[in-house]
This record gives structure tokens, C-alpha cells and sequence, in this order.
């Protein structure tokens, strides 16, 4: 088809009611403006519409959808069109599908706590979604592997009800503190906060929150402001608007999903605790990422500790499994890595605001950090490769010169 003389009809049977299908959109959009050739399709509508008589009469080429419910499946499936699922719940699994990687969110948000110093985790999940049990069924696995055990509740079918704080506020009161509570999506996350109120925890000194979308109106609307796992949902719109351009072009894809994995873990409030018992170690770490936007060396963070390097690296590789150094390396990359993904800043203008005395020695430690140049970094970030979990607050995110 030559994209300049026709068009193909697609219709979008995602929601506009959540941020996680606005970012889908988004990156359908950037996939229509790359390669034009499409008339969209769209109609307002909320995750469990089921009424498509917007569409009736219609004579399209292929539908992009969100097929979380039986009314959708067999709306497609009367339609007989190529399709792309953008669902999890896999309603119709003869087709090919582009989703998020569970796994990969409950990895990070598991890595989160742990480099808090928690050892106790829970998940709060929405039994409407698959997608939320799998993230549960994963983020258990992940605790696991570390040798506990993940608690978790449930928001019911029918949808969460404000009666049903006090049944959440309940459930968190029982639970081993100081807790990491991974809630499946930022909606379930606000809630958890707001139980906290009812039962009188403070957040985050006995419950550390985790929500997953990075939505930015819901994760500020709390109080305080929520912790949020980001995902890349707009390389997961432009995946699923290329594999539909592909069906319509006449190829066979194989059935099931693509995974995506998260963007990066943006640290708010919620979840800035350092819940480690030996309060000269708590003392370094919290030393070392308030002041990670700057340069610092091992010495600084030993006058301010009073310990030896011998006794402070001891103590602090028993808690977090790094040395001092390592730690600052750590959280100094992060920063540098939270710049390249989420700024168009050039190297030299990176080294500057971090206060590296050079950019080309930045570049060096942040190769041999993430075994990738920073260049090769923001390039794999926009395009499509998983970003790596630092651990440290985003908007401040960052490496160390010489320690």
C-alpha cells in the first residue's frame, strides 16, 4: 500500500480513562506520524465499556484493542478483522498480543524495598485484572527467591468500595512492620495510603508504598506523594500499531504476548525509608543519597559516620551487600541514567548539573556500571530496551567521580 494515496481504517478499542491507555495511545500516535497512511477510530470510553454501536456500519482494515472482558472478544470476534490484543487477560489467544512484563515490574519493585533495607513485603491486587495476578504471582516468586514470604489482599470483584478501608486498614494493622506493599496499579496504591490513615501507620516509617503506571495526577494526589514502577507504554503502542500494520499487510504472526519491560521505578515519598537496624549504616546510606546529585568521596561519608573504612564497609556490605564506594557509584549513576532517559541535556550539560569534573569520565564510569556508553544508554531507552533499576529517587536520580 502506498501510505501517501490510501488509507487504512483502524479502530482503537482502548480506553481514554487511565494514564497506562493514554501512554498507549501516545505511542500508537508516534507509530501513525512515522509511517502515515491510517484514518483512526476512537471513541471516549472508560476500561470496561461495552458498548461499540459507535462503530456500527463501520468498514474497517484492523482494530487495536483492549480485550479485557467476554463483550470485547466476541465484538472482535464478529468483526473478523486483523487484530492486536493490548490486554494481558488474553481473552483470545489465537491472537497476537503486546503487554507489559509483569515479572520485570515485580523485580524492581521487590529490588526497591530490599535496597531500603525491608525485609517484609505484600502486595495488594485487584482480582478484576489478570494482569494484577500475575504481577502478584510474581512478585511472590521474587520475595521467595529472597528466602520470605509475600502477604498479600485482594480488591474484590466487585471493585473497591469505601467500606472496604476499613477491611484493607485491618489488613495492614496485622502485618510485620516496617512493610513494602507493591499495590498493583496506582489507583490500588492510593488506597493503600489512605487505609494507612484509617489505621494510623505513618507511611513511610511503617508502610512503604509501590504503585505501578507513574501516573502523574494520581501518584500527587496522595498524601504523600506516591512511589510509582513506570512503564514503557509507548513503545508498547508503537509495537502493537507495527505488528497490526503487518497482520493487515497480509503476514501470519504468532499468537501471544510481547513483553514489555518497565521504563524505571520513580522514588517519592511513599517509599523513602532506609529501614536498616544499624543506625551508623542507616546514617551513610541516607548520607550518601541526599547529597548523590553531587560529587562525594568514601572520606566525606566516613567523617560524617565516625567509623573506619574497614568497620563502615563491614557494616554496610552486611546490610545492602556493597561497599561504600559501590554505593555511591550506584546512586550516582542512577542520576546520571535518570538524565539521559528523561532529558534531551547533552553529556557535557549531564556532567555539569552532577558535578563531574568531566564528561568523558562520566561517560567511562557509566560504561563500566551498566556495560553500555551513555549514548548507547538513551538510545536503547527511547527505543525500546528496558531500562535499568537504580533504586534512587527520579527526579534527582544519579553516579560518584572519585571516591
Amino acid at each position: 500500500m502506498d501510505a501517501m494515496t490510501a488509507s487504512r481504517h483502524v479502530a482503537l478499542l482502548v480506553e481514554t480513562s487511565n494514564a497506562y491507555a493514554r501512554g498507549l495511545l501516545a505511542g500508537i500516535r508516534k507509530y501513525v506520524t512515522d509511517r502515515p497512511g491510517w484514518s483512526i477510530y476512537l471513541a471516549e470510553h472508560s476500561r470496561h465499556e461495552t458498548d461499540f454501536s459507535w462503530l456500527e456500519g463501520w468498514q474497517g482494515d484492523g482494530v487495536l484493542a483492549r480485550i479485557e472482558n467476554t463483550e470485547t472478544a466476541d465484538f472482535i470476534g464478529r468483526l473478523g478483522l486483523p487484530t492486536v490484543d493490548l490486554s494481558a487477560a488474553q481473552l483470545v489467544p489465537e491472537l497476537p498480543g503486546v503487554e507489559t512484563d509483569d515479572r520485570a515490574i515485580a523485580r524492581s519493585a521487590v529490588q526497591h524495598f530490599a535496597d531500603r533495607g525491608l525485609t517484609n513485603f505484600a502486595f495488594c491486587g485487584d482480582a478484576r485484572f489478570r494482569w494484577s495476578t500475575k504481577r502478584g504471582h510474581w512478585f511472590g516468586a521474587h520475595v521467595l527467591a529472597r528466602g520470605s514470604q509475600a502477604h498479600s489482599f485482594e480488591i474484590q470483584p466487585s471493585g473497591m468500595r469505601a467500606t472496604d478501608r476499613d477491611r484493607l486498614a485491618t489488613w495492614l494493622l496485622r502485618l510485620p512492620k516496617p512493610v513494602g506493599i507493591l499495590a498493583c496499579y496506582d489507583i490500588a496504591g492510593q488506597e493503600v495510603l489512605e487505609a494507612c490513615k484509617i489505621a494510623g501507620l505513618p507511611v513511610p516509617d511503617s508502610v512503604a508504598v509501590l504503585g505501578v503506571d507513574n501516573d502523574e495526577l494520581m501518584v500527587n494526589l496522595t498524601a504523600p506523594p506516591l512511589s510509582s514502577i513506570e512503564p514503557d507504554t509507548t513503545r508498547t503502542g508503537y509495537l502493537a500499531a507495527s505488528l497490526l500494520d503487518q497482520l493487515m499487510d497480509g503476514h501470519r504472526l504468532e499468537p501471544g504476548l510481547r513483553l514489555i519491560a518497565p521504563v524505571r521505578t520513580v522514588a517519592r515519598q511513599s517509599s523513602d525509608i532506609l529501614a536498616v537496624d544499624d543506625p551508623l549504616v542507616a546514617k551513610a546510606l541516607r548520607f550518601i543519597r541526599d547529597r548523590g546529585h553531587a560529587t562525594i568521596s568514601v572520606e566525606q561519608v566516613l567523617r560524617h559516620v565516625g567509623l573506619s573504612r574497614r568497620a563502615l564497609d563491614h557494616r554496610v556490605h552486611n546490610t545492602v551487600g556493597r561497599t561504600v564506594h559501590a554505593e555511591i557509584l550506584r546512586v550516582r549513576m542512577g542520576h546520571v541514567a535518570e538524565l539521559l532517559t528523561s532529558t534531551d541535556w547533552t553529556l557535557p550539560q549531564i556532567a555539569e548539573r552532577l558535578d563531574f569534573k568531566h564528561a568523558e569520565y562520566m561517560g567511562v564510569a557509566f560504561k563500566k556500571a551498566t556495560g553500555k556508553s551513555p549514548g548507547q544508554y538513551r538510545r536503547d531507552s527511547n527505543g525500546a530496551v528496558a531500562r535499568q533499576d537504580f533504586g534512587v529517587p527520579a527526579p534527582e536520580a544519579a553516579p560518584t567521580e572519585q571516591t
